[in-house]
């Protein structure tokens, strides 16, 4: 393997960091409701950060995969959205400095890409890595966000409940980081917060409200919320306001409600894509009430279906 720290250049003005924890927001996976993006987003316009060190793109992604955009001018091109892998440095509301890695998802060289996460990592003492993802769940947006947490340790995620038993799913970037860091002995997390999958193909404020109050949870940091609350307000008073307009969709609602409570109650051990046999299968939930969503007008435009 060729020299993984041969992949990213740091600073040369870093300063120097207590064991910062290194949030992992990588695009281009799964993000039922833009969870990870939004809490990513809102992290990098609410607080102080600067780009502390950045990774060699061309290496790493697949240009025709991901096309770049480019804007044409009447006789020439204006500009290059140049697609960046990179760590910034943030502070948090205490003053508190730690580090998030954003940017696209590596089409190839995965292993190395980790390693040289996993190097980086270790020059600047980082003391544990948190992945951030959302996932589309058969889950009513009612009752309280649920998430799905991992760890290269059991301890780590003690207090959270587990969803699902074991399941085979496409491997992702930040999930073989998560795996090689605890085969090296690193602490590493994992949050996948549970979307309700009628809302995934929406921006869904409440997903990246609850993962950045699970980030703050296990590390102690002071992380903003503020901006997400008001976000999650006003989406939650639109998608209620919608579904209000009919009775069947309603309905609908009701038996997502009555399987979540159902399985949180302990009357089921499965997952939550199971429930009663009277009910309408999740697909057939989900469906109906993306059907009604996609129909209804919203504040600043027609209908979106």
């Amino acid at each position: 393997m060729i020299d993984p720290a041969d992949l990213y250049s740091l600073a040369d003005d870093v300063p120097a960091l207590d064991r910062p924890v290194l949030i992992q927001a990588l695009t281009g996976f799964i993000d039922a409701g833009g969870g990870s993006r939004l809490a990513r987003e809102h992290l990098l316009r609410s607080l102080d950060s600067r780009i502390i060190a950045t990774f060699d793109v061309d290496s790493l992604l697949d240009y025709r995969a991901r096309r770049p955009i480019m804007v044409f001018v009447r006789d020439h091109w204006e500009s290059y959205e140049q697609p960046q892998l990179a760590v910034h440095l943030l502070t948090d509301e205490a003053g508190v400095p730690f580090l998030l890695l954003d940017g696209p998802e590596p089409d190839v060289s995965w292993e190395r890409f980790v390693e040289a996460v996993r190097v980086l990592s270790d020059q600047l003492g980082v003391r544990v890595t948190v992945g951030l993802n959302a996932i589309p769940m058969a889950v009513p947006h009612t009752r309280p966000v649920g998430m799905t947490a991992h760890a290269t340790r059991p301890e780590l995620v003690a207090d959270y409940p587990a969803w699902v038993d074991t399941v085979q799913v496409p491997a992702s970037v930040g999930s073989l980081l998560e795996f090689r860091l605890g085969q090296a002995g690193r602490d590493a997390v994992g949050f996948a917060v549970n979307v309700p999958h009628y809302l995934s193909s929406t921006d869904y404020p409440a997903a990246a409200l609850a993962l950045i109050q699970s980030v703050s949870r296990l590390t102690g940091l002071q992380l903003p919320e503020e901006g997400l609350r008001l976000a999650d307000e006003a989406v939650r008073a639109e998608i209620d306001a919608q579904i209000a307009q009919s009775a069947e969709v309603t309905t609908v609602v009701r038996g997502l409600e009555e399987q979540y409570d159902a399985y949180s109650g302990g009357q089921s051990r499965g997952d939550l894509m199971a429930g009663r046999t009277d009910l309408p299968t999740a697909d057939e939930l989900g469906a109906e009430l993306e059907r009604f969503l996609a129909a209804q007008p919203r504040p600043d435009g027609p209908p979106t279906g």
